[in-house]
């Protein structure tokens, strides 16, 4: 039952997907669906691949640990705060780091990599007090920090927009892409060449906007039980 109705959902989910790449003369290959497996079992999770979905994303760096354990042949997005004491453990298992949120973490990070490690820079793009992240003024002047850096590959930038209707979310999508395209322009080492936007309620928009990863939980899990 769970199995049918999370294919049922990701069938939908991919046709919205397919319908706004469309709309923007992008193509479906250029958009990464992540599946955000943070309120299921590891055993509604495990059937993702199955399914088709190989890009998992989790909140938590313990939560990812768990289910990292019981899910193989995947890759792991840590989508949530990373703290430094975690990283040890988290970087073998994580492909992806998108929540790098302070220049102490990006060190740290590069720090205890033994490996090169792709991450994103998380934006406050939305201006919310309550969010975490680089302001968007400060990016810029990120260059020193990110030319010093060996293992860590700086891929892009992440944001969330404010929980609102869906075309009211599309400034911040916007803004994020032109501060992406600004650092572009700057040549270091670091392409910048994603971004990770757009959640179960805005993702169209994002991807209308230029989204390369997209961080969907809610709307591929509707209506299972687990």
């Amino acid at each position: 039952m769970n199995r049918q109705r999370l294919r049922d959902n990701l069938a939908r989910v991919e046709e919205r997907i397919a319908n706004a790449c469309a709309r923007v003369g992008r193509k479906r290959a250029d958009v990464t669906l992540i599946a955000v497996t943070k309120k299921v079992t590891p055993e509604l999770a495990a059937l993702l691949p199955e399914l088709g979905v190989r890009d998992l994303g989790e909140n938590r760096p313990q939560e990812l640990w768990r289910k990292a354990e019981a899910i193989t042949g995947v890759r792991w997005h840590l989508i949530g705060h990373l703290q430094r004491n975690k990283i040890e453990r988290t970087l073998p298992i994580a492909t992806w780091v998108h929540s790098v949120d302070s220049i102490r973490l990006l060190q740290a990070l590069d720090q205890q990599a033994a490996r090169p490690i792709d991450i994103l820079l998380e934006c406050n793009a939305s201006g919310e007090a309550a969010k975490s992240g680089f302001a968007l003024t400060d990016v810029g002047a990120l260059a020193p920090v990110l030319a010093e850096l060996k293992q860590v590959r700086v891929r892009g930038l992440m944001t969330m927009a404010a929980l609102q209707e869906p075309e009211s979310c599309r400034p911040t999508f916007v803004t994020l892409r032109q501060v992406r395209e600004q650092l572009q322009t700057q040549r270091t080492e670091h392409p910048f060449d994603h971004l990770s936007m757009g959640m179960s309620n805005d993702f169209e928009i994002a991807i209308e906007e230029g989204a390369t990863f997209i961080r969907l939980g809610t709307v591929l899990f509707e209506g299972i039980d687990g």
